[in-house]
């Protein structure tokens, strides 16, 4: 048929007049938040050409079925090659950026950097209530219309009406309909009248609903900076004034006086008309914290978890227009919008939450490193027991490290001491409380002290073992024992939630003969009530501080003297300050050091360490017992004897030899899907593609796997898993994304990759 193209056939070259219309088009290029690399290009109507701008969102036809869906504008520009077969972008959606230009490029590293999509990033970093405007309305507002005081001159206009204008005259914009009302003093219709003459015009803007109920700190003097902390305080002050980027670790053991390095270098930072970002982990945002950073500046934002969408709304306006001097919040404040950005901290440096476990699966410290460099500002990093890659990075002159190893005031760190757990009369017949433990809480309590007892297992028994088959009682669902909570009478899995009352017989076997074994925190708040029947007791674990507010008024009651024992998780670990502590029991250092996990020995040692910083810090001496079946273990001698130094040489050495991080990068790659065999023949083939991908790229790049995951049943789902190793983190991404276009899995079975792991499990 003549005219009608055959197959193949290539199109027909655009006429002139084609390409000259093509040239007068405009695009955008959007992001969607999909697990996809790609960029889209659209049209941009005519009717938004003067409006669309990066940084917001549009609605745009996807797909063979133009499904409309949200994405986010990233470029403006010209129009690429055949760009009259573009679709047309439907809505804008936000009259304003919801992000400047800077952390758009910053989210774009994160993609990059962490292998996700830039539209799940952008999608993640902007919080819900921002991209739904929570706590705003729209109201009408009336504004000057062009040339409008010209015309009014030459018009006779009565006293109401010339009020009108001259309140909006001096206004900076426009002005509410009932705020002009109040300042013209009078109604509706002087208004209505200057509109009818085109004098003034009506515009809608949205405005937000909420009010400031932040009271303010009472002010607080500067406290004596002991040599140490002037030497950390200078150091940091250097690159402030500078200005330029540096990264500096600040060792400092526990009560070396951080907190005060970090305020006096913000001041700083402040009196130059800049913004501070102080990122802390979660459960360090208490009301202390809070306090002792509002006590020293005036203008504070507190950005955590229990915010709803309009206070987050709220803060993320006032953190965007420049009037907030400090934002302090757990990880995602590394994204606030500080348009004048000076310094930013991160505290507790070491903690594990400020790696996100979901997509995008980024770290807040490489985050922070990565804005402070295009800021050109200084990064601190503070802790008592670094991360081995923070503490490496530093070793190797990458980054600055300054030494803090004493405490204020000269007290001294407290003695800590081990007990073997194997010769003790009642460990062995499954009391959590040994003998030297009981006294030392006796004896504190009597002489006025407080006791915090750490123990990093909730609910009351870990297990529920079948005496005849030799089985513990599992989820379901996972590949976990399920846990004995004794107060609400379930048996429950700590990773799906699943729950279920205890079964009368064995699941394996039928038979019955069931036992109770290990101890979490209910039941060790069980006997430390029977055997301190007088003492005034609280348990702080997630179960019990499930209610808003209880894990602030814990803290607050434990301060004012109104609670003996503090007993919990690892958040009673965190950052405490508390000066009436005098003795600290660590119930069981085994389970953390007994892991499955490279991290095992760091985390164990980080968190003896940290936990024994809870004690000693006022007036009173204090001291720390150690419960343990592995005495002569050296990641606990080491802890005992605060030897971070010591422990770290030892731990890099080992690391070395096993070509662990830090001597190495890691990136771990998880197939999960409902079937076993098809999850372990889909990650088959993906280590034999990056296998072939890794020739001629050199000898250092290495697998490790495939292999089962340690918890190979997650959420009714089979997971294999395989580790990425390589020199550095360039190698292993250039090498997945030379892998990546030639993985083809089928609709059941997912990918994750995770760059930087720290949950291998």
């Amino acid at each position: 048929m003549a005219g009608q193209p055959r197959l193949f056939d290539l199109p027909d070259a655009p006429e002139p007049w084609e390409l000259a219309a093509e040239a007068d088009l405009l695009t955008a290029e959007i992001v969607l938040p999909l697990p996809t690399p790609t960029t889209f290009h659209y049209l941009v109507p005519d009717a938004l050409r003067d409006l669309i701008r990066p940084g917001q969102r549009v609605k745009v036809p996807f797909g063979r079925g133009d499904q409309l869906k949200v994405g986010f504008v990233v470029a403006v520009g010209s129009p690429p090659p055949a760009a009259r077969r573009l679709k047309s972008i439907d809505a804008l959606i936000d009259r304003e950026p919801l992000i400047a230009g800077d952390m758009l490029e910053l989210t774009k590293w994160i993609s990059e950097r962490y292998l996700g999509s830039w539209g799940q990033v952008l999608d993640s970093v902007i919080p819900a209530g921002v991209k739904k405007q929570a706590g705003t309305r729209e109201i009408r507002c009336f504004q000057l219309a062009e040339g409008a005081l010209e015309k009014a001159a030459s018009l006779k206009l009565p006293a109401r009406q010339r009020a009108v204008l001259e309140v909006l005259q001096e206004a900076d914009g426009p002005v509410p309909v009932d705020q002009l009302e109040a300042a013209a003093q009078c109604g509706t219709s002087p208004i209505h009248a200057l509109r009818d003459k085109k004098l003034i015009v009506p515009v809608r803007q949205r405005r937000s609903t909420m009010t400031e109920e932040y009271t303010p700190a009472a002010r607080t003097a500067d406290l004596i900076l002991n040599p140490d902390q002037q030497t950390a305080l200078d150091a940091i002050l250097e690159p402030l004034q500078a200005p330029r980027h540096e990264t500096i670790l600040l060792h400092g053991v526990t009560g070396s006086g951080k907190t005060e390095i970090y305020i006096r270098a913000i001041r700083e930072v402040v009196s130059y008309g800049r913004q501070a970002i102080v990122l802390v982990p979660e459960i360090s945002l208490t009301p202390q914290t809070i306090r002792r950073f509002g006590s020293r500046f005036s203008s504070l934002a507190v950005l955590h978890s229990h915010l709803s969408d309009a206070e987050r709304h709220w803060h993320w306006q006032r953190i965007a227009s420049g009037e907030v001097e400090v934002v302090i919040g757990a990880r995602s404040a590394v994204f606030a919008p500080t348009p004048h950005l000076g310094i930013i901290v991160l505290d507790e440096e070491h903690e594990t939450t400020f790696k996100q476990n979901a997509t995008p699966r980024y770290h807040a410290r490489e985050v922070a490193r990565e804005r402070a460099r295009r800021a050109g500002v200084p990064l601190v990093l503070g802790s008592a027991t670094p991360t081995l890659e923070s503490f490496d990075r530093a070793q190797r002159g990458l980054d600055r490290l300054i030494e803090m190893p004493n405490r204020v005031e000269q007290r001294p760190l407290p003695p800590v001491v081990i007990v073997d757990t194997r010769n003790d009369a009642l460990v062995p017949r499954g009391h959590s409380i040994g003998r030297a433990l009981k006294h030392s809480i006796e004896r504190s309590i009597n002489e006025g002290g407080q006791v915090i007892l750490f123990l990093n297992l909730r609910g009351y028994s870990p297990v529920l073992w079948c005496l005849k088959c030799n089985e513990g009682v599992k989820c379901p669902d996972c590949d976990i024992s399920l846990t004995w909570h004794r107060d609400r009478g379930k048996l429950l899995c700590h990773s799906c939630d699943f729950e279920m009352p205890p079964p009368e017989r064995c699941p394996s076997c039928g038979q019955p003969g069931q036992k109770y074994l290990g101890a979490g925190t209910q039941k060790l708040e069980q006997e430390v009530r029977s055997k301190f029947p007088d003492a005034r007791i609280v348990r702080m674990d997630s179960d019990a501080m499930r209610k808003p507010g209880s894990h602030d008024e814990a803290l607050e009651r434990f301060r004012k003297g109104e609670i003996d024992i503090l007993l919990g998780t690892q958040m009673i670990a965190k950052g405490l300050d508390f000066p009436n502590v005098t003795l600290v029991g660590v119930i069981d250092a085994d389970s953390m050091l007994h892991q499955p996990d490279l991290r095992a020995a760091e985390r164990t040692f980080q968190l003896i360490a940290q936990v024994a910083g809870r004690t000693g810090r006022g007036e009173k001496a204090g001291r720390v017992i150690v419960q343990t079946m592995s005495p002569d273990d050296a990641v606990i001698q080491l802890a005992a004897e605060h030897d971070y130094l010591g422990f770290a040489k030892r731990e890099l050495a080992q690391r070395r030899e096993h070509h662990a991080p830090p001597a190495t990068n890691l990136a771990r790659v998880i197939v999960r899907g409902p079937r076993e065999d098809l999850v372990r023949a889909e990650i088959r083939k993906i280590v034999e593609t990056l296998k072939e991908t890794a020739k001629g790229r050199g000898d250092d790049l290495r697998i490790l796997g495939p292999a089962p995951a340690p918890i190979l049943r997650l959420k009714k789902l089979f997971r294999y898993h395989c580790q990425l190793s390589a020199p550095t983190i360039e190698q292993i991404l250039e090498w997945w994304r030379a892998a990546e276009a030639r993985f083809s899995l089928p609709d059941e079975v997912e990918l994750t990759i995770d760059v930087d792991p720290l949950d291998l499990r």
